[in-house]
């Protein structure tokens, strides 16, 4: 897609990302009629005025006429400044280089051929039974054995489409491959190849050949809604691997990341804390697949592009200060400090009350800091992938109470061990939830039932508690069955419900201040701490912890305090 003298940037394809996603193919109105099937009408029952088009590509080089100066209403009104037609067609359709008549139709002649691209046309496909294509599924609520994708299996196809039919301001394209070039990988994709690929096949999908994927374990997706698929922690662990391992093998001037709208902003958050990188990782999705009117994708793809080449994350310097951004509706957040509020452009928020759009991608001119955030990322993170250990203490539970014993989460080459990953649960305060006017823990049962499975599957877990804003206070039967697990090697971090703007400080020695993060970005940064530190302590009888118990405690969340207040 460019010469080797351009930078490059890995693109990264996530899940459930409507970014590359695109409506479904529906038979057009020409291939219906050629086969005698009912066309598709308005809602009033008439026939549509136009076919809808889609990008395809040509099989052969074909001439095609051009209605001379037919690109633009006024194009006429300027007639004086453009050069003459290439000819005329007549009456009958031939063309002559001279006007023969009256009646001539003044036309460009040009030969459209393969190599010039996709080019947008009526989509003639039909099912293999004869019948026409109207959504996904070859019928409502189809299995996903007779279901067709809408997804992109990774991101190549959609920058070649942004290549061959964007437009900047001035009327220019190849707004991507002008600039740089691009390397396209698939960590935890939202299509996939239920067939397998054969690489030799195929010269738009990467290197390599590709083994029968399946959904759900592969790849992600969310539409055909029924056949919906989420990723899980195993598949977070593995996605980790491939970011960091293409990072690391190759001198890439950034990276792009896209999932879907209401998650991108935790994966970005992980990356911006696991990944040990000098370069910038930008996050973007889309509130509108590809092709809809207003979609907003391509304008992120492509800002994304300039803030990478721009350099401005630098600061004159020679490392990224800002750490991992999300950047949508020309605005650079900062992965910290970012939330989705609504399914629609221009609600994405800043959050935390203390800054977040760390710049501004500038409109026509280049884009701008607005701040450098304080906290710790990427290659100055203390819980990056580099700087975890290969071996943690986590804690399990035997005949004879909870134990501790060794974890092991990295393998021989670095990377992270997908059935290691820690399982972290968010636990929410509501008022008028309590058991009664004496706080009993073991009322929680939604926590008490947690720390037990914990306990018999997940060495390395913890909790969030989603408490009253900004201070992270629970009730106070929460309170205790979380202290429970807290001496049953679980830290537990505290912070406010909702969009919190105030700090969630430190006024137990026994819970980890989740200052003003939100709980689900919480639950992200302990799900690193415990990959970096390990289970804590546990006591011989957690409910009844000894003074020596408490003290190793309190010490060890007190490396988790260190973690949350610089990350």
């Amino acid at each position: 897609m460019a010469t080797d003298s351009k930078p490059r940037i890995a693109v990264f394809s996530g899940p459930t990302a409507t970014i590359q996603n695109s409506p479904p193919l529906l038979t057009s109105n020409k291939a219906r009629a050629a086969a005698g099937l009912p066309l598709l009408t308005a809602a009033d029952g008439t026939a549509l005025r136009f076919d809808s088009v889609r990008a395809q590509r040509l099989a052969a080089p074909v001439t095609v006429y051009i209605d001379y100066l037919s690109a633009h209403p006024l194009e006429r009104d300027a007639d004086g400044l453009y050069a003459a037609p290439h000819g005329y067609l007549d009456a009958g359709g031939a063309f002559h280089e001279q006007q023969t008549g009256a009646a001539d139709r003044a036309v460009y002649r040009v030969t459209l051929d393969p190599s010039d691209g996709l080019y947008m046309l009526p989509y003639m496909a039909l099912q293999a039974d004869g019948r026409a294509w109207d959504e996904a599924c070859a019928f409502p609520l189809a299995p996903q054995e007779q279901a067709r994708q809408t997804f992109y299996p990774d991101a190549h196809r959609i920058y070649e489409e942004i290549d061959r039919f964007g437009l900047d301001s001035n009327g220019k394209g190849c707004l991507l491959s002008n600039v740089a070039g691009f390397d396209f990988f698939r960590p935890a994709p939202s299509g996939g190849y239920k067939q397998g690929l054969v690489q030799a096949e195929r010269t738009d999908a990467g290197t390599g050949d590709i083994a029968p994927e399946v959904i759900g374990r592969d790849f992600f997706l969310y539409y055909p809604q029924h056949l919906r698929a989420e990723p899980y922690l195993a598949a977070l662990a593995r996605a980790t691997n491939v970011v960091k391992n293409a990072l690391a093998g190759a001198d890439y001037a950034g990276a792009q990341w896209l999932e879907g709208s209401p998650t991108t902003e935790e994966s970005m958050y992980w990356l911006n804390l696991v990944i040990d990188t000098k370069v910038p990782l930008v996050g973007h999705s889309a509130q509108r697949p590809r092709q809809t009117i207003s979609a907003d994708g391509d304008r992120n793809i492509v800002d994304g592009v300039k803030y990478i080449l721009s350099n401005i994350w630098k600061n004159g310097g020679e490392s990224d200060l800002i750490g991992g951004v999300m950047i949508v509706d020309e605005q650079v957040f900062h992965s910290r400090e970012v939330t989705k509020t609504d399914a629609r452009p221009g609600n994405y928020q800043a959050t935390g009350g203390h800054g977040g759009v760390v710049a501004l991608m500038g409109g026509y001119a280049a884009p701008e800091l607005t701040y450098i955030p304080t906290k710790r990322h990427t290659w100055s993170s203390e819980v990056n992938v580099t700087r975890m250990p290969s071996v943690v203490p986590g804690v399990h539970l035997t005949d004879g109470g909870i134990v501790e014993s060794p974890v092991t989460i990295k393998d021989e080459s670095g990377d992270l061990i997908p059935e290691m990953m820690p399982k972290v649960t968010i636990s929410k305060y509501t008022r008028y939830g309590g058991s009664g006017p004496v706080p009993d823990p073991s009322c929680e049962v939604e926590i008490m039932a947690r720390m037990r499975e914990n306990l018999m599957t997940s060495p390395l877990a913890g909790f969030i508690g989603e408490g009253a804003s900004p201070y992270g206070a629970m009730g106070k039967g929460a309170d205790l069955a979380l202290a429970r697990a807290v001496f049953s090697g679980m830290p537990v971090v505290r912070c406010g419900r909702g969009a919190t703007a105030g700090l969630a400080t430190k006024n137990d020695p026994l819970f980890v201040a989740g200052s003003n993060l939100t709980s689900t970005k919480a639950r992200v940064l302990l799900m690193a701490s415990l990959l970096r530190l390990g289970a804590l302590p546990p006591a011989k009888d957690p409910a009844h912890p000894t003074a020596e118990e408490t003290a190793a405690t309190r010490a060890k969340v007190a490396e988790y305090q260190k973690v949350f207040d610089t990350h």
